[in-house]
């Protein structure tokens, strides 16, 4: 957590504020979604994703900053929140970030409707105040999440992923929304479309970065926050695997499809199949195309004058791809 307490140092004080006004947009007449919107707010996690508009709001800006960046930042959180709740009932998952999800504590029916209330109340906050260029945005991140993940279900099924259908998976999924925050930080400031479209594309390319690094998780040694083989038990496709198929030979092909379809459950065969692939390079070539986006990324930044919140975002990018968990 060191290291993201030093990236969030020259926005403390608008972190601080943003905490405040955050708990404020969720506001309601019912108690129970009091209780539960509070629960929300006590279990946050590192919201990196409002630390991407403000500092990407800062840099563009040559340090500026409004009301418009802080609904900005609202709106992000309360949308990306809203799909996390939705998220974790399409899963079936009762723990999020350490904690029970809503939907373990307060059923499925109620965590839907909380979904759709934080939904609303992001959308919301950009219509009342007329903010039609973040909002456009978001929703465009919200329409790309929902299609990468049917895409995601559709393609898992048949285990038939090529590397271009991969990328795209995890460009909506998980890219797309680091891609909004950083076009909501400059649009906030009022930056032309050319800086706007720069940003979204430099938050895309963390985004992939951060999602491919999660597949390395799968095959790691260390003790993280998921098990290791999580994703071969759940039939997920990743980059390492996708790479391995690719480089098979057809009988080898047969046996890693048929131990992922028929025997995920099987921890020796799970064992054997996460062997295999770090035998066959998937490993290093999945930190390879990790690096690639991290280099296109700071090569974005090049383009902006030195500043503490250019060196947060450097740090940032670092973050992503050195991370333990």
């Amino acid at each position: 957590m060191k290291i993201v307490e030093e990236i969030k140092k020259p926005i403390q004080q608008e972190m601080e504020f943003f905490e405040e006004k955050f708990k404020d947009s969720m506001i309601s007449k019912v108690p129970l979604l009091n209780r539960i919107t509070y629960y929300i707010v006590r279990r946050k996690g590192k919201q990196m994703r409002p630390m991407f508009v403000f500092l990407v709001a800062k840099m563009v800006s040559d340090g500026g900053f409004d009301e418009r960046t802080y609904r900005g930042a609202s709106v992000v959180e309360l949308i990306h929140t809203a799909t996390l709740v939705h998220d974790d009932i399409v899963d079936d998952s009762n723990r999020r970030r350490g904690f029970f999800s809503i939907n373990a504590l307060w059923k499925n029916k109620i965590a839907v409707l909380v979904g759709d209330y934080l939904l609303s109340k992001g959308l919301l906050l950009s219509i009342d105040n007329e903010d039609f260029d973040l909002l456009k945005l978001i929703s465009i991140a919200v329409r790309e999440m929902s299609e990468g993940e049917l895409l995601q279900i559709e393609k898992a099924r048949k285990l038939d992923i090529t590397e271009d259908v991969y990328y795209e998976i995890i460009r909506q999924k998980t890219a797309t929304l680091i891609a909004a925050c950083c076009g909501i930080g400059a649009a906030s400031v009022g930056a032309n479309q050319d800086t706007i479209q720069q940003m979204r594309k430099f938050g895309q390319y963390i985004g992939m970065a951060f999602q491919i690094k999660d597949d390395l998780f799968d095959y790691s040694e260390e003790k993280i926050g998921k098990p290791t083989g999580i994703d071969i038990k759940e039939q997920k496709m990743t980059l390492p695997l996708i790479y391995t198929l690719n480089n098979c030979s057809k009988k080898e092909k047969a046996w890693l499809i048929n131990s992922i379809k028929k025997h995920n459950k099987d921890k020796k065969r799970v064992r054997e199949v996460i062997t295999f692939v770090k035998q066959s390079g998937g490993i290093e070539y999945t930190i390879k195309k990790m690096t690639d986006y991290k280099t296109k990324a700071l090569a974005i930044l090049d383009n902006y004058q030195d500043s503490d919140y250019k060196s947060s975002l450097i740090k940032m990018i670092d973050y992503v791809v050195e991370r333990k968990i």
